[in-house]
């Protein structure tokens, strides 16, 4: 009877074992994407921000507007490159793509008027707003007993309420009314998708 149950003890402990080094796995594989990710969407927002400051910068009404929605995103870059340093995470590889469109991004739909840079931030942060959403699902499963993800979770929910309340702020200075609203909105949000995908991977 005793060497029975001793086998399954030992049989058990080592399944345990075997769900806890998975599990770990698991939770170093989603913080590095998610830090990663992360990482590149605030620097690509930092560039259209710019982009569209170089066009818009000098508007009265519009250029405080952004400076203040830029000043967010500056922070938030911030804290994610600490956090990526701390944590040994390499950026993408696609940062200089990421600057690149990102700026180009922002003085293309400046250039269009008012109402298409705030479609632009619309269609970003509506993205980024349900990215982060999948994200903080996929991390609070794993919340309970990882510190750094709880952490991390809470990072993320902050910085998702911010972009929620940038496209707010593009919605309520007439996003909607910009030329061509819907195509605009799709192509910006089509290429968030396709860029958050890249950088999972690279």
């Amino acid at each position: 009877m005793l060497p029975c149950l001793h086998g399954r003890v030992c049989r058990a402990s080592t399944s345990w074992a075997r769900q806890l080094n998975t599990r770990a796995s698991e939770v170093y594989t989603n913080s590095n994407a998610a830090l990663r990710v992360d990482q590149a969407g605030e620097l690509a927002a930092n560039w259209i921000y710019r982009g569209q400051m170089a066009v818009l910068g000098g508007d009265p009404k519009v250029g405080p507007l952004i400076q203040d929605m830029w000043d967010q995103e500056r922070h938030h870059l911030t804290v994610m490159d600490k956090l990526q340093m701390q944590h040994h995470i390499r950026p993408t590889i696609l940062s200089d793509v990421a600057k690149a469109a990102g700026f180009g991004l922002g003085v293309a739909t400046a250039l269009m008027g008012k109402e298409a840079a705030m479609a632009c931030t619309e269609a970003v942060e509506t993205v980024i707003g349900e990215h982060y959403d999948d994200q903080l699902k996929e991390l609070d499963s794993l919340s309970s007993s990882h510190p750094s993800i709880t952490l991390l979770s809470d990072v993320i929910r902050e910085f998702r309420d911010d972009e929620l309340g940038h496209l707010h702020v593009a919605v309520g200075h007439h996003s909607q009314r910009a030329p061509a609203h819907a195509l605009l909105s799709t192509m910006v949000g089509y290429g968030c998708k396709v860029a958050i995908e890249f950088c999972k991977k690279l």
